[in-house]
């Protein structure tokens, strides 16, 4: 087993893997942005290492600046969670050539299954069906336009070498091709380093299963059991559950056949996702995750199995250990995970709200566990992902799991940040959820968000002060930088004085987001992506602004594009929230912008 590893990555993930590496006696090394300084997984950490810089390209894709914390903290193992560089084959190439080994499939496993493209022409070698589609990158509007013409629309575009629903748009029209293009571009380069994208036919009414695996490097492979995760917006999961509800169990052992086959084929090692769409009875091969997945716990809860301890070990060369008659009897109960993430889902927009969280209780009580990677005073980077934490909850059956689930999320609290707390509680709410009767259009099309409140119960009691009246002293523990290596040490200070922790040497970044000031204001800017008081045209949120698509002098209308903002690696449309003339145009690309903004005034 190895003796030191480090996680390249942030956030929840990176916390999760340096809990089952301290179980196994594993030292953990983290790294980080000048911006997750302070940051939970940083803290948590036997180590950390400074990569400097603030964006992802900056930091978590600065391969060079991770190569150089393996160097000097002498770590022998490189885990890459999921994102960033999880699945790109030169980065696992460049942990090998640098002695450490990559926790994950070998590099050409993920050249050929990290490319949406040739993961649908291994899965045909294999005998797996694929949604129809084009089996080369796309390059320009044309061949979208001229696909959906043959084929039908819509069409999806996707990125080539990522998942999650990053840089995916649904194409309806030959007219909406050549914007779709190129977002998608945008973001596929934003999120996954490369800007390659795919192209295939978008099914009507589907369900996204996905088929958990597991290979070694002595020719076992099985799979784990499915995961439902068709409860999504904006293509991206927010709740996921196991087993798949009204699921036969015969389409389940064929998928399960078909998701191991595909691994042979490719001479896959490591966890792997072969992710399906589901639709009357039949289902298609839609592409692989070569890395752990987001929704991994619930699988967890069904098997008791730790998938992170079992990827460090098949890693390590130990076999699996575990026969596929063997796993099957194995899986038991019902468990459903929420995704919290920082967004306001008031009317259903699941606007990006970063900010610092001023309280975070997690959800706890039995058959329960909380993933997170933020606690109280912690900020929500818009450089970063949205996903504050995970919410899994077990139950011997689904409706015991689904209750477990409501009671978890109304004793958690986040503070001081929008979050899609109240969507869950409205998606497992609903009888269509109960009954097992939807898609991954089911959330955008048939959910009523309208009347939600997206913040968790304000009011953290003021401190109290010490016996003589005074300020109370606390002990905190504070972070030092020497040579590039991060220190912790411990120092007594006034209350007042750790009011806020981003204010201890974190860039102020986290405090250009600020509450907004009523739930009425934030309905208000929910309901458009952009208000217009006076004229004036607003940002409902913090974010980068990457296409202007008016002039001043130019004629709008209600709803038309004035711009584009990225937050949390989403692009957001900024509407004109009623017709008129630009007066002023106050934004170029590049500029970034706080909640409230202008970006232009019409007249």
């Amino acid at each position: 087993m190895f003796e030191k590893v480090l996680i390249a990555n942030r956030g929840e993930i990176a916390v999760r893997v340096i809990r089952s590496c301290r179980e196994l006696g594993i030292a953990t090394v983290a790294v980080y942005s000048e911006l997750d300084r302070d940051a939970l997984h940083v803290r948590l950490a036997d180590e950390a290492y400074a990569l400097g810089g603030q964006t992802a390209a900056e930091s978590y894709l600065n391969t060079d600046a991770i190569l150089g914390a393996i160097s000097r903290s002498g770590a022998d193992a490189v885990h890459p969670g999921y994102g960033f560089f999880s699945e790109n084959a030169e980065f696992a190439r460049a942990i090998t050539r640098a002695g450490a080994v990559f926790v994950g499939p070998p590099p050409e496993a993920i050249e050929v299954m990290g490319d949406k493209i040739s993961s649908r022409l291994a899965a045909e070698r294999a005998g797996v069906a694929g949604v129809p589609g084009r089996s080369e990158p796309i390059e320009d509007a044309a061949e979208v336009a001229a696909f959906g013409n043959e084929h039908g629309w819509p069409v999806a575009i996707k990125a080539a070498f990522g998942g999650g629903g990053r840089g995916m748009k649904i194409v309806r029209s030959a007219g909406e091709a050549p914007e779709a293009v190129e977002s998608a571009r945008r973001e596929a380069q934003s999120y996954f380093g490369r800007p390659e994208i795919s192209l295939e036919r978008y099914l009507d009414w589907p369900r996204h299963i996905e088929m958990q695996v597991f290979a070694d490097r002595h020719g076992n492979a099985v799979w784990l059991g499915e995961r439902d995760c068709s409860f999504q917006r904006r293509h991206q999961k927010l709740v996921e559950e196991s087993p798949a509800a009204a699921f036969p169990e015969e389409i389940r052992r064929r998928m399960g056949e078909a998701a191991v086959s595909i691994c042979r084929a490719c001479g896959y090692e490591n966890a792997g996702t072969i992710e399906f769409l589901y639709e009357d009875g039949e289902f298609y091969f839609l592409e692989m995750n070569t890395r752990l997945q987001v929704e991994h716990p619930v699988t967890e809860l069904v098997t008791s199995l730790d998938l992170v301890a079992m990827q460090l070990r098949v890693a390590a060369g130990e076999p699996l250990g575990w026969s596929q008659e063997e796993l099957a009897s194995r899986r038991r109960g019902h468990a459903i995970e929420c995704r919290i993430n920082a967004e306001d889902p008031s009317a259903g927009k699941f606007l990006p709200y970063p900010g610092q969280i001023t309280r975070f209780r997690s959800a706890e009580g039995f058959g329960v566990r909380t993933d997170a990677g933020y606690e109280s005073g912690d900020t929500v980077s818009r450089y970063y992902d949205n996903l504050v934490a995970k919410v899994v909850a077990w139950g011997e059956d689904r409706e015991t799991a689904r209750r477990r689930m409501l009671r978890a999320l109304s004793e958690m609290a986040v503070e001081g940040i929008a979050t899609t707390i109240p969507a869950h509680v409205a998606i497992l709410s609903h009888e269509d959820f109960v009954s097992a009767r939807h898609s991954t259009k089911w959330v955008e099309q048939d959910l009523d968000l309208s009347g939600i409140d997206p913040f968790a119960p304000a009011g953290t009691p003021a401190t109290p002060k010490g016996e003589d009246g005074g300020s109370r002293r606390v002990l905190r523990e504070v972070d030092a930088e020497v040579d590039g290596r991060r220190y912790r040490v411990k120092l007594w200070v006034p209350e007042e004085a750790d009011g806020g922790r981003e204010a201890a040497g974190r860039p102020d970044e986290g405090r250009q987001t600020r509450a907004f000031a009523t739930r009425a204001e934030s309905r208000m800017r929910a309901a458009v992506p952009g208000s217009a008081a006076g004229g004036r045209v607003t940002v409902p949120m913090q974010g980068t602004i990457v296409k202007v698509l008016v002039t001043e002098g130019d004629s709008v209308e209600l709803g038309q594009t004035i711009c584009v903002l990225e937050a949390m690696k989403m692009e957001n449309p900024i509407n004109a929230p009623r017709s008129g003339v630009v007066k002023e145009l106050k934004v170029a690309p590049g500029d970034a912008l706080g909640a409230g903004d202008v970006v232009a005034v019409l007249e």
